[in-house]
């Protein structure tokens, strides 16, 4: 039996829990209270299937372990064969799969495992399209919270497929204190005095500014580890880096699109986040069809 994490990218991090309670929530969300009705009503019980998942277009691979996971759960003997492992670049028609199985079990799986690989393939072709126009510089492309809400860490790893990068998980990981913290707590000052009085030793502090006099304030205080510079055009941009001097980590974000990644990344910024990654990414097209 195929083990799904000799299919995750060498380079890239999902936890078996979380493929394991994706898998088994969406299944759940199909088959609802009594199952495939429609399988178990026209397919004999000892029908084999031989079937293969296929990419419609060329792109980056992402989600294959979860296609996997799917079909075993419904059928633990199920035979899986991998021409791909996540963060492959495919052509157009490229086999990624033979699976081989119970009939009942490939049909009644086909869309789940369909639905994890052409979103998450999605996201990593758009990521990698991204990361593709800043080529030549030292920018690292990341994503944001902008989510599926209970697809955060499969998102966030095709993202990793696609060669960009993480943003926080969530609201633990960091802090991230954005103009309405500053607004409602009395300023960049106050707000970084007590951000620092907080944090742990092993905890960063990042902190978004939408003007040069802001980013100026920031860096006199000496207390925020990343600058966010949220909304600044090219010019301001690059100003933004010759003021900082290296001194703090700066990441560009906002009005990021494949249009204008270059433009950004030339200005000498150290990361780019955007959310079109993950909220805007189009589903990648593939199929599972059965062969004779």
């Amino acid at each position: 039996m195929i083990a799904a994490s000799s299919l995750l990218h060498p380079d890239a991090f999902l936890s078996p829990l979380a493929i394991d309670e994706a898998a088994t929530r969406a299944l759940g969300e199909d088959l609802g209270r009594a199952g495939d009705v429609t399988s178990f009503a026209t397919i004999p019980e000892a029908t084999t299937a031989h079937a293969v998942l296929v990419a419609r277009q060329a792109g980056v691979i992402a989600g294959l372990p979860l296609a996997v996971v799917t079909l075993q759960k419904l059928a633990p003997g199920i035979r899986i064969e991998a021409h791909a492992r996540d963060g492959a670049t495919v052509a157009a028609g490229q086999k990624l799969l033979s699976i081989s199985g119970p009939a009942r079990a490939v049909l009644s799986g086909e869309r789940t495992a369909l639905n994890f690989v052409g979103r998450l393939s999605g996201v990593a072709t758009l990521t990698a399209d991204y990361v593709k126009r800043t080529e030549g510089t030292t920018t690292r492309i990341c994503c944001t919270r902008k989510t599926t809400p209970g697809l955060r860490a499969l998102e966030k790893y095709a993202v990793r497929c696609g060669g960009g990068f993480n943003h926080r998980f969530g609201l633990d990981d960091a802090i991230l204190i954005k103009d309405n913290h500053i607004a409602v707590a009395g300023g960049v000052r106050a707000v970084l005095q007590r951000a620092h009085g907080h944090a742990g030793h092993l905890v960063k502090i990042e902190i978004e500014v939408d003007t040069l006099d802001q980013l100026r304030e920031v860096l006199d205080t000496g207390l925020a580890d990343v600058v966010m510079l949220d909304n600044m055009d090219i010019p301001t941009l690059k100003q933004a880096v010759k003021i900082a001097d290296r001194r703090v980590v700066l990441e560009a974000s906002g009005g990021v699109t494949l249009g204008s990644i270059a433009a950004i990344a030339s200005t000498g910024v150290d990361y780019i986040s955007s959310g079109a990654l993950t909220h805007s990414a189009p589903n990648f097209d593939v199929a599972i069809d059965i062969e004779a």
